[in-house]
């Protein structure tokens, strides 16, 4: 196996998990595709993590699992050292709490090398890690679509932003910028964007070969006061790197993105926090959309026509009216109730 060319390396970020990870690791060893590495980047997880992993490594001797055993430092960094360990032709990430399907790999890579795209993003479901109910499979309605960067880049909006549903060439990865004080929360979509930046194909395929798995004590569901500017200053970074390397249609896409993750995703996680002045955040996050991302408003990208149009971002352009004209903390009371009553999730 070490002798053969790796085709994809899988980054898995490890901390705190030891619940969840022999379920994941069981998928990852019995990819149906043989030319894989298994990067586990033990960010200084207090568990059993580290025990486990090695375990795995000592079961499967031929299976290519490198560890990376490293002090705390957060899953940004923990991914870059993943990165700078794989030798794959592409590279994937999986979270150690989630699971993916035995052909996540080779359905993955067959379609990089079809279509020569540097990307390949496939559907993927959300489940109840304790009941397994699902609330919603998500992705696979672009089946075969491309885009092309000089052409169709505001086509990203629709993606979502997360690493682990996508196969990248490894070279996009290992040349992206990095941030000088990368975020704790909203690093998902900040790691895009700085990946986008030197991509020029990205294509899709409709199989749902990801399974996010939905906890109630992660920390996507929730954000700390003390974070909020420190995930706000980081897009700052993201946005100057931009400006300096990009066209300027990419500002109205950065600035739209912008309103997508930090007025609608981050207001609704600090909705969650029961001891923090929602009116007061939200009327700070306005401020902060307008000082510096200002186009969120007038992009045509957002616009309820320009998006029923091209089939793009129509709820996230419903939103945009919704967060204009006042109405969103009526929207977050009722999204709750959706999802704590009806179980029904709609993913921004």
């Amino acid at each position: 196996m070490s002798e053969k060319k790796i085709k994809v390396s899988i980054v898995v970020p490890v901390y705190k998990v030891e619940k969840y990870l022999n379920k994941s690791m069981e998928a990852l060893i019995n990819q149906t595709l043989e030319e894989i590495e298994i990067v586990c980047v033990n960010d200084g997880s207090p568990d059993n993590c580290l025990q486990i992993l090695k375990q795995y490594q000592i079961n499967y001797p031929n299976k290519n699992i490198k560890i990376i055993d490293k002090k705390n430092q957060g899953v940004w960094k923990a991914r870059f050292d993943g990165i700078l360990a794989a030798t794959g032709e592409y590279i994937g990430f999986v979270d150690p709490d989630d699971y993916i399907t035995l052909d996540f790999a080779e359905k993955l890579y067959n379609a990089a090398q079809t279509t020569g795209a540097e990307i390949v993003v496939c559907g993927f479901q959300r489940q109840d890690i304790e009941t397994g109910h699902i609330y919603s499979t998500e992705m696979t309605q672009f089946d075969g679509k491309t885009i092309e960067m000089d052409k169709n880049p505001e086509d990203t909006i629709s993606i979502n932003t997360a690493l682990w549903n996508k196969l990248y060439k490894t070279e996009l990865l290992k040349n992206m910028p990095d941030l000088p004080n990368p975020p704790r929360t909203h690093e998902d979509v900040m790691f895009l964007l700085l990946i986008y930046l030197n991509t020029k194909k990205i294509t899709f395929i409709k199989d749902a070969l990801y399974y996010y798995m939905v906890r109630q004590d992660s920390a996507m569901s929730t954000i700390k006061k003390e974070e909020i500017q420190l995930t706000q200053n980081a897009m700052l970074d993201v946005k100057a790197i931009y400006e300096k390397q990009a066209d300027e249609k990419f500002i109205q896409i950065i600035d739209a993105m912008a309103f997508l993750h930090f007025g609608i995703s981050l207001m609704f996680r600090v909705s969650a926090d029961q001891t923090s002045n929602f009116k007061e955040e939200l009327k700070k996050n306005k401020n902060y959309l307008d000082t510096n991302f200002s186009t969120w408003r007038k992009t045509h990208y957002l616009k309820l026509l320009y998006c029923i149009k091209h089939k793009s971002n129509t709820k996230v352009a419903i939103m945009r009216i919704i967060y204009k004209t006042g109405l969103f903390r009526l929207f977050i009371k009722i999204y709750n109730f959706m999802i704590n009553k009806l179980k029904i999730d709609i993913k921004w």
